[in-house]
């Protein structure tokens, strides 16, 4: 009988990461997890604030007139029910979302990939769709959205599994030592 959970060095990981076929299509979800409908913002470690207000300048020339409106009146970060995370634009698109050819972008991972900042974006963000939770001890699930069925269509298509899809941010995350012993629990 298979788990539904296992654990590597104190991390517990629901099976699904290891056995759920995925691979973000951003050409059919049009990048929908930066702007799911929610009055949350994306989950931000308290760490990350001061590396976010470092690059903000940097960030602002990519963002539309709305979204810079939005964070130079609230913010860019809120404190709501015991979690700090990002602010939204009517309960919809991140503040850092700006839009290429109609897909839904983060300013900093654009920042990032083009030698600007050295910050590639909130690691809930890159982990996504995983997220971490604390319930004594971490605990790394799948988080299903509608909006990522193109998501698990690709990824039986390229035969690519959660934990494999999300390798540089679990190694950003975990370290790579870790990331390998995730890897041995995944079956093909």
């Amino acid at each position: 009988m298979k788990r539904p959970f296992v654990e590597i060095d104190g991390i517990v990981i629901n099976q699904e990461v290891l056995d759920t076929r995925f691979a973000c299509d951003l050409n059919q979800c049009k990048g929908a997890c930066c702007t799911l409908d929610s009055e949350y913002g994306a989950p931000l470690l308290i760490e990350e604030i001061p590396l976010m207000e470092k690059y903000l300048p940097v960030v602002l020339e990519y963002l539309p007139e709305l979204h810079k409106a939005k964070i130079a009146e609230a913010g860019f970060h809120e404190y709501k029910e015991g979690e700090m995370m990002t602010q939204s634009l009517n309960n919809r698109a991140c503040v850092f979302v700006f839009y290429e050819t109609g897909i839904a972008k983060c300013a900093y991972e654009r920042a990032y990939f083009e030698g600007k900042i050295d910050f590639r974006k909130p690691i809930s963000c890159h982990l996504f769709p995983i997220r971490v939770t604390d319930f004594l001890g971490e605990v790394i699930r799948y988080e299903r959205f509608q909006d990522c069925a193109p998501a698990l269509e690709n990824g039986k298509k390229e035969n690519i599994t959660i934990a494999e899809f999300c390798k540089d941010s679990l190694i950003r995350k975990y370290g790579q030592e870790w990331h390998q012993k995730l890897l041995l629990m995944v079956k093909k």
